[in-house]
């Protein structure tokens, strides 16, 4: 009789069988759930860009700090989806330290940009030419410094070791010194940082040049700063400005009063009054001979280079009609035809 051996087949488990296909569907159910998660939390939290917000990066700051920072501020959707991304790219150690502006609009993608390649968020503090003290305050107060922090960055006694003050007299504020310029602020910019920027930048615009200039004409640093102030003030025009600085510079070499309207104003706003050519104050040129006691603004390096190099003519008088042009002249009955011919509204006021 013959045998046959019967080969049984292996039959898995049927609940097995279900276990597995059941744990196989949600692993790629849950991976199919994470990677959307994922790549929806790299979206930007809004699809439309809202107020920008500022972001410091400490130096040091970990991924993971930076994480919650951004999170914190409503800048991403996920502090682990920012994380993996960051690590998929492999920037972790190329985000950089700083100040960032960042919007609801942006996202993970471009965020991550900015931190690699540095692009620190800044502002523009602008302080313009001609402005007085009081005005440059006002600025410094209007992008948010408090006041206290004003007053301590103008204050002087803060700044002795500025080059720019060498030949400021003691006891005198900083009132013709400040540089008009944009300087670049961040959220962690003092208003001190800001006044000591404009300071170093006046030294750099009184050039040895211009200094030596100043003495060729008999003036001090100081003295030729007060004169740039006044013909800030006076005129706008560079071939203008060089004829105001002629015209004061004989003056004073005359012995003359330097009949500027502007000093007399800066003397009238000094002591809380309206603008004015008839208050008695020591800046009033009109009255007192010889050059104010301190500048009545802030100079550009046109009015600088004015007074360092002004025109050869021999005008002893101007006179800027209701136009804008500038009128000069020799003699006191051109100035007052001048004056008669093209200043009516201005000269009236």
């Amino acid at each position: 009789m013959r045998y046959t051996v019967r080969t049984h087949k292996h039959r898995w488990p049927r609940r097995l069988v279900i276990t597995l296909i059941t744990a196989t569907v949600l692993v790629i159910t849950a991976t199919a759930f994470v990677r959307h998660a994922y790549f929806n939390d790299l979206r930007p939290v809004s699809s439309t860009p809202g107020h920008a917000k500022l972001v410091t990066v400490s130096e040091g700051s970990s991924v993971d700090d930076i994480a919650t920072e951004l999170k914190g501020s409503g800048i991403i959707r996920s502090a682990w989806a920012f994380k993996l991304y960051v690590s998929s790219k492999n920037v972790r150690d190329s985000l950089e330290a700083g100040t960032y502006s960042f919007e609801s609009g942006e996202s993970v993608a471009d965020i991550v940009s900015q931190l690699t390649h540095g692009k620190v968020a800044t502002d523009l503090v602008t302080i313009l030419p001609g402005q007085r003290l009081d005005q440059i305050k006002a600025t410094l107060l209007s992008y948010g410094f408090s006041e206290s922090d004003v007053d301590a960055a103008l204050d002087s006694s803060n700044h002795l070791a500025n080059p720019a003050l060498v030949d400021k007299p003691n006891g005198a504020d900083l009132e013709g010194y400040i540089y008009p310029d944009s300087y670049q602020k961040t959220s962690t910019t003092t208003a001190q940082q800001i006044i000591e920027e404009a300071l170093s930048e006046m030294n750099q615009q009184l050039t040895p040049d211009i200094q030596s200039a100043f003495a060729q004409e008999g003036l001090s640093t100081y003295q030729g700063i007060i004169l740039a102030s006044m013909v800030e003030q006076e005129v706008s025009d560079q071939s203008d400005r060089n004829q105001v600085a002629q015209v004061f510079i004989t003056r004073l070499h005359d012995g003359m009063t330097l009949g500027s309207d502007v000093t007399a104003y800066y003397g009238a706003i000094l002591a809380g009054k309206a603008p004015s050519t008839t208050y008695d104050s020591p800046y009033n040129t009109l009255i007192h001979p010889g050059l104010p006691p301190t500048p009545i603004s802030n100079v550009s390096a046109s009015s600088l280079e004015a007074v360092a190099h002004p025109a050869t003519t021999g005008w002893l008088y101007f006179v800027t009609g209701d136009d804008g042009v500038t009128h000069f002249s020799t003699t006191l009955q051109q100035q007052e035809a001048n004056t008669a011919a093209f200043c009516h509204k201005l000269c009236a006021e």
